[in-house]
């Protein structure tokens, strides 16, 4: 479809002639019970219209294709005067509204004007927009999914069942195809609105064949099944219904423009658009949004998924939320045969904020569930971030440096946490993870994070997006750091970071000047042979001993993998760097990353470090 059609201009354009005769008419026949304002002229001898006007037109719906709606005119009506001692006349305005009534299926050719009354301003109900297009306001979505199953699919709203989606488009006269549209799957589904002659993609051939398609008609890519699933091939039938329903008077008011559209099809589409939505925008908007309240209206979906949770907290032996949250929303999804993710941000719908820390993976990995007290996010914030942002954010982000430099805070599974022992600890492998505990009281322990949305989604998208950071996801975000990230006194924080500082300070304090003799001191500290440290920075022996003695054969970047082999807080790596003869530049892409390391995974397992530094360019 084209852009933003609007049916005012359609009327100014069609139906100009009729108006204004009617609008005539009523001025001369009703121009007593007008409010006209009367500047020069005594006693009316003469009133009548010199000019029209279209202000704007408010549409209102009706069954099938029929629309009623208020053209507002501004007259201008010429009284001129009646006494024949005085040869004058006004000028005025007077606002009318003109009802009409018309069916967009015989394209308005049975329009008719039912009544004209003076214009009344006042807030009127708009059903419809400009552009025929219902309004649905985000808080009323809920609300219209049960009208819509109300009216196709009632035993939906009785108890919880999966929707099939061939049996709604069966009883909204609708039939599904299964056929490729695109090579690329570029367009995922579409519906025809009439009969066409349409091309699709044959793979047999490898091109484009024209065929012909019936009206009312849904079409589904297959690849759709391989690339996404089925959840998604539901979700996009369910979509196209919802088209039908809702949007139908918006495609005929494009017919009427173009009469050789035929349908609305539904693309898999890239990047942020600008300024405001235009039509599409909005009825992809309420396509997207409804779907999936359509398939889980939330009656039903609420009652399945406290089932679930105690199922699943008998059997898991836990009355932790967040330890079901997964294997639940798993089981919804499988249950209403939807995609986990629409599951999941159908349970963060439902009001289950600990849905957000679930099914989340930063730089293509994993991270494990986590919740905190409701409330402590805004919409467009996260726990939860990935190293490159991290890194960019700790080293020139002037907020954040001061929290993290000291090595109060740990970069830890994708998230800042305070470093202590309530909230961090060494796993069987001897790596740094966020406690049990931690995971549970996010906002105790871990900075918050503002998003906003940078690439690969379309702006309507944002606020969902948000909510699943999902593996399949295509997002990029940029990250700014947060003020919401202090939960508890500084007191109390620098109290409970004492006893895991005080060695390391101890040690800090003890460093003397020289580089060399800085990194004899730590290797005796932290126990490391030389062999060991072979081991870890995969650098021969031989050149680390020469190294440390101060022989030669150094640079910045195995100054940098003997501090990291040796898990050095982010002070001491620093005091011994600066007093080396090498130094980090940070004009050098690789160097901002070295620091980031040295500052926030130095806890980690060399071969994790490596493979972090590998994945950015920055290899050691």
């Amino acid at each position: 479809m084209a852009g933003d059609r609007s049916f005012t201009d359609y009327v100014k354009s069609r139906f100009l002639d009729d108006l204004y005769p009617a609008a005539e008419e009523y001025v001369e026949q009703n121009w007593e019970s007008l409010d006209l304002y009367l500047r020069n002229v005594h006693e009316v001898g003469g009133v009548a219209m010199s000019d029209m006007v279209i202000k704007f037109v408010t549409v209102y719906d009706l069954p099938d294709l029929k629309i009623e709606f208020d053209v507002v005119v501004d007259a201008e009506i010429e009284v001129t005067e009646g006494d024949y001692h005085y040869d004058d006349y006004d000028i005025c305005n007077q606002w009318l509204s003109i009802r009409c009534t018309g069916d967009l299926a015989c394209n308005l050719d049975d329009f008719q004007i039912r009544s004209i009354i003076p214009y009344q301003k006042g807030k009127m109900p708009k059903p419809l927009s400009d552009a025929l297009v219902p309004y649905i306001y985000k808080e009323d979505l809920d609300k219209v999914a049960v009208d819509f199953l109300s009216k196709y699919y009632p035993e939906a709203l009785k108890t919880p069942m999966p929707l099939d989606p061939s049996k709604l488009a069966e009883r909204m006269g609708l039939r599904v195809e299964v056929r490729d549209i695109t090579e690329d799957l570029s367009i995922f589904g579409q519906i025809y609105f009439h009969d066409a002659e349409a091309e699709f993609y044959d793979s047999e051939v490898d091109q484009l064949i024209k065929t012909s398609v019936r009206a009312k008609t849904i079409f589904v890519d297959p690849k759709a099944y391989f690339m996404r699933n089925l959840g998604a091939v539901n979700n996009t039938i369910v979509h196209e219904c919802v088209h039908w329903d809702k949007h139908r008077k918006a495609f005929e008011l494009e017919r009427l423009y173009n009469a050789s559209a035929s349908r609305i099809r539904c693309e898999t589409v890239g990047g942020i658009k600008d300024g405001e939505k235009d039509a599409t925008d909005w009825m992809e908007w309420q396509a997207n949004s409804l779907a999936p309240r359509i398939q889980m209206p939330l009656g039903t979906f609420k009652t399945k998924a406290f089932e679930l949770i105690k199922q699943f907290q008998r059997e898991l032996g836990t009355t932790e939320l967040i330890d079901v949250m997964e294997p639940v929303i798993e089981a919804l999804g499988i249950f209403f045969c939807v995609s986990r993710q629409a599951a999941k941000i159908r349970m963060i719908n439902a009001g289950y904020e600990e849905a957000i820390g679930t099914f989340t993976y930063i730089d293509g990995r994993y991270v494990k569930p986590h919740s905190f007290k409701k409330g402590a996010l805004l919409k467009n914030q996260t726990f939860s971030i990935g190293a490159e942002d991290a890194a960019i954010q700790s080293i020139t982000n002037p907020e954040l440096i001061p929290l993290v430099k000291d090595g109060s805070y740990l970069y830890v599974d994708a998230h800042f946490v305070l470093n202590h022992p309530k909230y961090v600890a060494q796993n069987l492998f001897g790596e740094t993870e966020l406690t049990d505990y931690a995971r549970t009281h996010m906002e105790e322990c871990c900075l918050v994070f503002d998003l906003s949305v940078r690439a690969g989604v379309r702006e309507r998208y944002h606020r969902e997006c948000f909510l699943n950071r999902d593996e399949a996801a295509v997002i990029s975000f940029d990250i700014v750091y947060g003020k919401g990230y202090q939960h508890a006194k500084p007191e109390k924080r620098k109290a409970l970071l004492a006893d895991v500082l005080a060695e390391n300070a101890r040690m800090y304090s003890e460093l003397p000047n020289s580089y060399t003799a800085c990194l004899k001191m730590v290797k005796k500290w932290r126990g490391v042979t030389y062999k060991e440290l072979e081991e870890r920075t995969l650098i021969d022996e031989r050149t680390i001993r020469r190294i440390v003695n101060g022989e030669g054969q150094g640079s910045i970047n195995s100054l940098v993998s003997i501090c990291l082999s040796l898990h050095l807080p982010p002070e001491i790596s620093s005091h011994i760097i600066e007093r080396s003869p090498y130094s980090l530049n940070y004009t050098n892409e690789s160097h901002v990353y070295y620091k980031f390391a040295l500052n926030h995974l130095y806890a980690k397992k060399m071969d994790d470090i490596r493979a972090f530094l590998q994945e950015n360019d920055a290899p050691l």
